[in-house]
């Protein structure tokens, strides 16, 4: 039996030793990938989660798991993808709450355990959907000019439904009224559903939404669309102006986007930022896309990350000018 010399038998130890970390790395992912969406299911989070979530399963070669957790504005869910280990395994599914809902909660005094900005990896943004001003069809207005003509001419009778104080809705009519330099009276629901069906009654004679969340009431004759808050009209809507055609400087909607914890190793980001474009470019997603009236928008880890940047600066202004607060 021939035996080996010892300075050899040494050399090949460390050279498995060292081939242990490259072998681990290259099996990411090894086991399922958590996708935490920090919503209930059945909304357009939850929808784009999933859809994403079947797209890059089979590029990762591991299944994605979806968990729905709900609770503080998004926070809950955003805070247990913060606490998970940077390994690739668990990632959020995050929308514009997660740069508004810190701003508001610290406003009251209550502030998050966490900075979403500095503890989260930005790993792609998905799209977007820009918000719709929505009137009851029996109100005489035709386009927002006239709206904030009504406004002006008999200030706080418009009342304006948002799904919820400090959510997204209500801070785009919050820079409307800034903007046009007009006083509305904000009126808070529990969710988009009840604001936007108590619009279409006329109970409430305005409130901004996504399309896809009033395009039955639309299609019905009682809503009217009356301006888009994006940077060109919607394809679902193409005769209804900007509210930037409209002479009013407003640019404010809905993104999503994946992030992770922070530390995710590049190799892993780079991976998952190869499978979202894929994922998000299939043709086959095109009309799911439309049906939830999100556009495509593709940004990598920097570009999105300068995006979340921007977005928290804006709406922390607004917040702390317009004094909201937590309810």
């Amino acid at each position: 039996m021939t035996t080996l010399p010892r300075r050899s038998l040494l050399l090949g130890l460390t050279a498995v030793t060292a081939a242990r970390p490259a072998l681990a790395q290259a099996e990411w992912p090894n086991r399922s990938i958590r996708m935490i969406v920090p919503y209930a299911p059945g909304g357009t989070s939850d929808t784009l989660g999933r859809l994403l979530g079947q797209g890059i399963a089979p590029l990762l070669g591991q299944s994605v798991v979806v968990e729905n957790r709900a609770g503080a504005g998004s926070m809950l869910g955003t805070e247990a993808v913060v606490r998970a280990a940077p390994d690739g395994h668990t990632l959020l599914l995050a929308d514009t709450p997660l740069t508004i809902v810190p701003a508001v909660m610290a406003a009251g005094g209550r502030p998050v355990a966490f900075d979403p900005l500095r503890d989260l990896q930005p790993i792609a943004m998905l799209g977007l959907a820009p918000g719709v001003l929505f009137v009851p069809a029996s109100l005489p207005v035709r386009n927002a000019t006239d709206l904030i003509a009504l406004a002006k001419a008999r200030p706080e009778s418009i009342a304006i439904a948002n799904s919820g104080t400090g959510t997204t809705t209500h801070l785009m009519a919050e820079l409307l009224t800034a903007r046009t330099d007009t006083r509305m009276t904000h009126v808070p629901y529990r969710g988009a559903g009840p604001a936007v069906q108590d619009v279409a009654s006329g109970q409430v004679q305005a409130t901004f939404v996504a399309y896809g969340s009033a395009a039955g009431l639309v299609q019905s004759g009682q809503l009217r669309a009356i301006g888009v808050a994006g940077e060109q009209r919607l394809t679902a809507l193409p005769e209804v102006p900007t509210l930037r055609e409209q002479g009013i400087d407003l640019v404010a909607g809905f993104w999503w986007g994946v992030l992770g914890p922070s530390g995710l190793p590049e190799r892993v980001v780079a991976r998952l930022v190869a499978a979202t474009g894929q994922a998000m470019a299939a043709p086959e997603l095109t009309p799911r896309l439309e049906a939830l009236a999100v556009q495509r928008r593709i940004l990598g880890p920097d570009a999105f990350g300068g995006h979340l940047q921007a977005e928290s600066a804006r709406w922390t202004d607004l917040v702390q000018r317009a004094g909201i607060k937590p309810d």
